[in-house]
Order: structure tokens, then sequence, then C-alpha cells
């Protein structure tokens, strides 16, 4: 059986910078206004089910407001003036808000995900959709149990040190591509196709079929960011 090999980069190939340019640190603003604006889970709900009402636009406009702050004081992941790692085998401190970022994210990429599988296997047991029930019961209860596990510094670029990065950045952004992938798509199929027992059984399949395959392009490297970066000389990351 031939041996699957995953591509790797090299940290000394890869261009060294004592700070990044200002386009880049501005990029990372709306990625960090998204994450932020879509953590209470059921307002972002009835958004993609209802559209846009005055408590959707206030909390955007909180989001946006603070995350300006706080990207115009360094305290969101790509926004320093100086990268934060350059030797991806170094022991540095990971700083809080960095930490916090990461947490919050995975808290979105996990509970979102659980969710809709749960409520997608109970549409199909019962003929029933209780989607809007488990955002309201189970929501909160997901992402609070994900931040105690990013306190605990458990989380892939959420622990403590920065050393294991080369992987870890691999492992979040993998995530991020399965997930972002496959939740537009079942959005949209949920939107067109009729709600069955049979329909729903296939969106449940298109829907865990995409993370699984985006996850396994992302596993095996083949999406932007989900190369390991082999430690060797010096590496740059946001």
């Amino acid at each position: 059986m031939a041996e699957i090999r995953i591509p790797v980069e090299y940290a000394s190939h890869r261009k060294v910078r004592d700070r990044n340019k200002l386009h880049y640190r501005f990029n990372h603003w709306p990625v960090w206004v998204w994450a932020f604006f879509i953590l209470p889970g059921p307002l972002t709900a009835n958004l993609f089910d209802r559209g846009l009402d005055s408590r959707i636009l206030i909390w955007l406009g909180v989001v946006v407001l603070g995350t300006a702050i706080a990207g115009v004081c360094q305290r969101l992941p790509g926004t320093e003036a100086r990268p934060l790692i350059v030797r991806f085998i170094e022991d540095r401190p990971n700083p809080n808000h960095r930490r916090i970022c990461y947490t919050v994210a995975w808290s979105e990429l996990v509970a979102f995900t659980l969710l809709h599988i749960v409520a997608l296997v109970a549409a199909v047991i019962t003929g029933q959709w209780y989607l809007k029930q488990l955002y309201r019961l189970a929501y909160f209860p997901v992402v609070v149990a994900v931040w105690a596990i990013g306190a605990l510094g458990w989380l892939p670029r959420a622990k403590p040190s920065t050393r294991g990065e080369g992987y870890e950045r691999r492992y979040f952004y993998g995530a991020v591509w399965a997930v972002s992938t496959s939740q537009p798509v079942l959005w949209f199929v949920w939107k067109v196709l009729p709600q069955t027992r049979a329909f729903d059984a296939l969106k449940l399949v298109i829907f865990v079929g995409m993370l699984v395959g985006v996850g396994a392009l992302a596993w095996f490297g083949r999406l932007p960011r989900t190369r390991p970066i082999v430690s060797g000389e010096f590496a740059i990351s946001a």
C-alpha cells in the first residue's frame, strides 16, 4: 500500500519580517469582526432564518467598535505591529489576547457544527426540526465548555506556549476550512429542499460528507495554511 505523504513547509524558506505591514494588520480586522459577531449563536441563527433586525444591527455596531479599538491597541491576532512568532520551536508565552480570540473561534466552530448535526439527526428520527430549541438551550453550555478547555490550555493556538504553532495552526485552519465551507452549503440545502425525513437525511449526508471531505483535504495539507511547518530556521506567524 502506497504511503501518503503530507507536504510540509520549511521554516527556513519562509520570509522573515521585522514588522507587519499596515494592510496585513487591517485585513485581520474583519476576520475578528465576523468571529465575535456570530458569537451569540441564537441571534446568529435568527439572522439566517429571518434576516436583519434592530438587535443584530446594534450588536454588529458594538462588535465593530470593540474590535476596532482592540485592533488599534494590537489586541487582536494579526493586528500586532511586529510578528509574535519568529521561531516555531521556541517556547514563548502565548499572549492572552491571542488565547482568548482563538478560544472564542474554536467554541463557535464546535458549537455550530455540533448543534446542526444534532438537529439533523433529530429531524431524521422524529420528522421535526428542533434547531431553535437547541440554540436556545444548548448553544451557550457548549460554548462555555469549550471556553473552559481553552482556559486549561488544551486548544490549538490557545495554549500557554507557542512552541507547537507549526502544527497547531494547521489544525485550526483545517477546522475553519471544513466548517466555513460546509455551513453555507447546509444553509442552502435547508432553504431549497423540502423538510421531510428523506431530504433531511440527504442534508445530513451532504453536511457530514463536506466536513469529512474538506477536513481530509486539510489534513493532507491540500488547503492554504494546512501544511505542517517543519521547525528549523526562522519563521513568521500571525
